[in-house]
Formats: C-alpha cells, sequence, structure tokens
C-alpha cells in the first residue's frame, strides 16, 4: 500500500511559480515510479510529467517540458512539482501518483496504482 498526500498548491498570476510537493508512505518510496497528473472539471485526466524511482528517466508532456521539473528526493519519500511561467491553461487539479514498475515513466493514467487526493492550483490572467 502506498499513501499520497500533495500539498503547495494555490493562485498565482500568469507567469508565476509554483512548487507542487506529494508525500508518500508505506511501502518504500524508492521501489517505484511517479507522476503528476492534472484534471480540469468535465476534462480527461491529462499527463504531466514522470520519473523513474531513482529520478534518472523523467517524461514530460510537450506542453510542459520546457516550464515544469519534476524531481524526487527518495530519502525525504517526497515527491516535487516545479512549475515555472504559469500560464491560466495551467489551471486544474493536480494530482501525483504512483507506479509500482520502478523504471516505467508511463503518460498512461491506468496504469498507475495509487493515487493521492489533488491539490487545486489556479492561474489568473
Amino acid at each position: 500500500q502506498v499513501q499520497l498526500v500533495e500539498s503547495g498548491g494555490g493562485l498565482v498570476q500568469a507567469g508565476g511559480s509554483l512548487r507542487l510537493s506529494c508525500a508518500a508512505s508505506g511501502r518504500t518510496f524508492s521501489t517505484y515510479a511517479m507522476a503528476w497528473f492534472r484534471q480540469v472539471t468535465g476534462k480527461e485526466r491529462e499527463f504531466v510529467a514522470a520519473v523513474s524511482w531513482s529520478g534518472g528517466t523523467t517524461n514530460y508532456v510537450d506542453s510542459v517540458r520546457d516550464r515544469f521539473t519534476i524531481s524526487r528526493d527518495n530519502a525525504k519519500n517526497t515527491l516535487y512539482l516545479q512549475m515555472n511561467n504559469l500560464k491560466p491553461e495551467d489551471t486544474a487539479i493536480y494530482y501525483c501518483a504512483a507506479d509500482l514498475a520502478p523504471n516505467i515513466v508511463t503518460m498512461v493514467w491506468d496504469e498507475y496504482d495509487y493515487w493521492g487526493q489533488g491539490t487545486q492550483v489556479t492561474v489568473s490572467s
């Protein structure tokens, strides 16, 4: 079992920055890959970024590749998403997710085994 709790969301102006965190507990953090997804009400959940167990492999959706950075600190059991140059279209609920396959950085949401409850990010224009 893995428990995930996101934090760090909020309201920011376009061009600003936020850092999301996801605290993990339960199964040893360094044994699984992690990802961030986002969802707008009424739309499908969208892949944002993923990172392998070691942090050595990452994957991003094209729309955030040069603005967002995913990272993890296995000593602190925490996943991060640094979001810079935020745009109004980044507004969504952001979820972290765990994939028990440690080296897979898949973009497919139903490949992930555990999910957090989400944190709201709102970017004003």
